[in-house]
């Protein structure tokens, strides 16, 4: 069984909702990534999303669109953040881990070499924003073939193709809380409720919810509607201002350590 379906199904005997942090591998550098992954699971982090850099991230707001600047500048790709989680195991990590791509960088790499790399690495999940269900066919039968979820968006603008978006899912859904791009807010789509509602309603997979989740009082509300809730753009925010290129030692151990003591009041 992969293992983000055991990592749900513990959670749910336990009455508690996952907490997924979003980080953009390479940012500010790799060697920190690995780092902020022991933390963030120290801080109590259920699962990872792995950020791969990339120039033209539709989906992401000016917070992760600068740490994707940032990466990029320092050469970053996509094979790069597949050792980032292999190195993680090495240390003892030992959460799940999704990798959160664009389609063109799949396809540069390959799809059946990224998915075999995938599960070499021990990577169980992968996110693809920008695939359309309609043209997911290769992609899927490649992930299937290597035990490593493909895990579908879905948005309350997603109405009579929700159905078929969740009929093949796997892991996870992933519910888009707000229309637009990622990034912190206080406001979410009007009826965010109903369509939670609507989604468990089609469904079995477990739900998260992402894109805008900021604060513990974001995380509280929706853990009591959702199975895992997703923070990305206030935690990359935190890294930014926290661990830096060219840190003493001990500047970097207090910066990686105000960025798990977050994640931690996030996890509540």
């Amino acid at each position: 069984m992969n293992v983000i379906d055991v990592t749900f199904q513990q959670l749910k005997e336990k009455k508690q909702t996952a907490l997924i942090p979003f980080i953009t591998v390479g940012d500010p550098d790799l060697a920190a990534t690995v780092d902020l992954i022991e933390r963030l699971e120290s801080a109590g982090a259920d699962m990872i999303e792995l950020g791969v850099p990339y120039s033209d991230p539709l989906a992401d707001g000016p917070v992760i669109q600068a740490a994707s600047q940032r990466a990029l500048a320092n050469q970053v790709h996509i094979m790069d953040c597949i050792q980032v989680a292999k190195q993680a195991r090495e240390r003892g990590v030992k959460l799940p881990f999704i990798l959160f791509t664009y389609y063109n960088p799949v396809l540069q790499f390959g799809i059946e070499e990224l998915f075999a790399q995938l599960q070499q690495h021990d990577i169980s999940g992968i996110i693809i924003p920008d695939l359309p269900w309609e043209e997911n066919k290769q992609v899927m039968h490649c992930a299937k073939q290597h035990g490593v979820h493909l895990v579908p968006l879905v948005a309350p603008t997603s109405k009579e193709r929700l159905h078929n978006i969740v009929a093949h899912a796997q892991g996870f859904i992933y519910c888009v809380s707000s229309l637009g791009v990622t990034g912190v807010r206080n406001d979410f789509t009007s009826g965010i409720e109903s369509f939670l509602a609507e989604v468990r309603r089609v469904s079995d997979i477990p739900i998260a919810i992402g894109f805008g989740i900021s604060t513990a009082e974001h995380v509280e509300r929706f853990s009591a509607m959702c199975d895992g809730v997703v923070v990305g753009s206030a935690i990359v925010k935190k890294i930014e201002q926290c661990v830096k290129v060219n840190q003493t030692k001990q500047e970097r151990e207090a910066g990686l350590r105000e960025v798990e003591q977050f994640v931690a009041a996030l996890k509540g």
